[in-house]
């Protein structure tokens, strides 16, 4: 079986501002407060959460 790689992501602005969505997005990838980091799997879904909310995110692969 392949081992999927990892995305790491940390959230570098706040969510004070941002549109509702975004922060929904956020909190689905499992991120609450700013300099807090996850790792996440590179599927095509997780690209599409980082996609929407780049401008709140450093992603590092």
């Amino acid at each position: 079986m392949e081992k999927l790689k990892s995305i790491k992501i940390t959230l570098v602005k706040s969510l004070i501002g941002a549109k509702k969505r975004h922060r929904l997005i956020i909190q689905g990838m499992g991120l609450r407060k700013i300099n807090r980091t996850v790792f996440l799997p590179d599927l095509p879904s997780t690209r599409g959460m980082i996609n929407k909310t780049a401008y709140l995110l450093k992603v590092e692969e």
